[in-house]
């Protein structure tokens, strides 16, 4: 039987660093403050007129082809994660079809907040297994300083812009996306989410003023639920899977907050040294938290290595995946820099 094996991946993040420093000018807010509620010390912020969600998204596909060495031809299907489409339709993922020249795919759009990027790799893996696709990518992009009031001293600390994207390719040899769990609970989504915009209350003079085009969020309540609703989800995915925490490689989280992640980590019975964090540098990037993870903690990854990925967001939607890593890190990022370098 196939699997979907993750054999390629790519990333895109902005120049612009928005450091603490700089909202301490902007709201009433300290470094400190931040740091110990959670984790942050700066975020990257997509400042450049013209570009949005699908070019970043666009970025780190175009990475994770050239890594892999194919053409965006070759492509099947294109699932973009993102609460932030460049436009209400097309999708996004149209927009990123034709700016990598995937002229043979086809693709859509998925929106579950921060548990955007593990719905689409369930998805993803799903037309890989069931033969229709062989090639398909997933991408996590989420321009967040679009929806971010900066007045709002709550949640403007929170987010950064940025896109992750792994390529998804058949594997008979037992390596891939191994098993997912994935769960909704709607009665919530008040707790975090953006009023205005949608069809229920299409954008107005009213809407604008009252600053409902903002993402909105009930800090307590979803401290609460994300706090379980990730632990709780690692662990069955675990004992479901028999794995124990000496077991797995890497815990592979939602970057939402130092202090869920360290609950989550503890709850599955893995070393802090497992656990993949960037939420100092990136903050909150939503769909992209997870992709951007694995991105960074490439080279650290061989092949057969058991990781648990894990996220929670609006909805309320939550998740994991088992991950059976599919190849050497280390040897596909050194052949990426010399490729890069000799093409300088």
């Amino acid at each position: 039987m196939f699997k979907a094996a993750i054999t390629a991946v790519g990333h895109y993040l902005p120049s612009y660093r928005l450091t603490n420093a700089e909202l301490e000018r902007m709201v009433d807010t300290t470094d400190e403050w931040i740091v110990s509620r959670t984790g942050i010390r700066e975020r990257r912020i997509l400042k450049e007129e013209g570009k949005a969600t699908a070019f970043m998204a666009s970025e780190a596909a175009r990475e994770a082809l050239r890594k892999r060495g194919i053409t965006a031809d070759e492509v099947e299907l294109i699932i973009v994660a993102t609460v932030t489409p460049d436009m209400v339709f097309p999708a996004t993922a149209c927009l990123v079809q034709a700016q990598i020249g995937a002229s043979k795919a086809w693709g859509f759009d998925l929106s579950a907040a921060c548990s955007g990027f593990l719905f689409a790799l369930s998805a993803g893996a799903s037309f890989i297994t069931s033969g229709k696709h062989k090639k398909v990518l997933v991408i996590g992009a989420d321009k967040m300083s679009s929806i971010v009031d900066y007045t709002d001293r709550t949640t403007c600390v929170l987010f950064g812009d940025g896109a992750g994207a792994v390529l998804l390719e058949a594997d008979t040899e037992g390596y891939g996306v191994l098993d997912t769990i994935e769960y909704m609970d709607g009665s919530n989504s008040s707790a975090l989410c953006m009023v205005a915009g949608g069809s229920l209350h299409p954008a107005s003079h009213q809407t604008v003023d009252a600053r409902q085009h903002y993402a909105y969020q009930d800090g307590k309540t979803v401290f609460k639920y994300a706090v379980t609703g990730m632990a709780d989800v690692a662990e069955e995915i675990m004992k479901r899977n028999e794995l124990t925490g000496d077991e797995v490689r890497f815990l592979v989280p939602h970057q939402a907050n130092q202090r869920i992640i360290d609950a989550t980590a503890r709850r599955m019975g893995v070393d802090n040294e497992k656990v993949m964090l960037n939420i100092e540098r990136y903050g909150n990037t939503t769909a992209a938290t997870i992709p951007l993870c694995l991105y960074d903690w490439e080279a650290d990854l061989k092949k057969g290595d058991n990781i648990i990925l894990t996220a929670f967001g609006g909805g309320f939607t939550w998740g994991a995946a088992y991950v059976r890593w599919a190849y050497d890190g280390a040897t596909v990022r050194a052949e990426a820099s010399a490729a890069a370098g000799a093409n300088a």
